[in-house]
């Protein structure tokens, strides 16, 4: 196990919903979620509506408390770093190899939770069928497991609204750049739309994750 791995905090396995009980998992896809700042495990569980009904659905609470309530992935303050997400990405590849999964996982990042689900991918690129980018960004700096995932080409959805004012224009080309030279990307701009999920949206990732599962 990596310098990295034993460093990581641990996600709190109680604190994890799950869309069906562990009877019921075995041979079926899964999908993580991981939320965004200020919020919790039980913000998003819903989607799991919209998605195809063998999906498993699993949301993550973040492994630290936010300033200001709810939890995080990594600080937003001064004391953010890097290595901040490099270590929340670390843990929740911990728990996951912790869990009997026998089918394809993917993973979904929503804002915050975004950064955290690609340094899962890039941290282990074999891991994932498929990753979800919604409304967040991807950290483009070089990073280990860059090479293995543009020789694979990764499938990749990553959704977004024009009118969302909380990620700002340079991580949306940041991450456009990083995404189309690493992954197989299918990005979807939905008009109107601000820092939220649109129904729109929805069928398309229900589409995506039918394709890649």
């Amino acid at each position: 196990m990596s310098r990295l791995r034993r460093e990581a905090m641990e996600i709190n396995p109680s604190a994890v919903l799950w869309s069906v009980p562990e009877a019921e998992r075995a041979g079926r896809p899964t999908l993580v979620m991981l939320h965004g700042h200020r919020m919790n495990e039980r913000v998003g569980f819903e989607l799991r509506h919209h998605l195809p009904a063998e999906l498993v659905f699993a949301s993550v609470r973040g492994p630290r408390q936010a300033s200001g309530g709810g939890y995080a992935w990594f600080p937003m303050d001064s004391s953010f770093s890097l290595e901040a997400i490099d270590h929340s990405a670390a843990a929740v590849l911990s728990w996951l190899d912790k869990i009997e999964l026998d089918g394809p996982v993917g993973v979904l990042g929503f804002s915050q939770g975004v950064a955290t689900a690609f340094q899962m991918v890039r941290q282990d690129p074999t891991r994932f069928a498929y990753a979800v980018n919604l409304s967040g960004g991807v950290v483009p700096l070089p990073g280990r497991g860059d090479g293995e995932l543009a020789a694979r080409r990764l499938p990749v959805f990553w959704g977004r609204g024009d009118k969302d004012s909380i990620i700002p224009a340079l991580v949306v080309e940041s991450t456009r750049w990083w995404l189309r030279r690493h992954t197989d990307l299918t990005e979807r701009v939905y008009p109107g739309l601000s820092h939220n999920v649109s129904v729109a949206e929805l069928a398309d990732l229900a589409e995506f994750v039918r394709v890649h599962t």
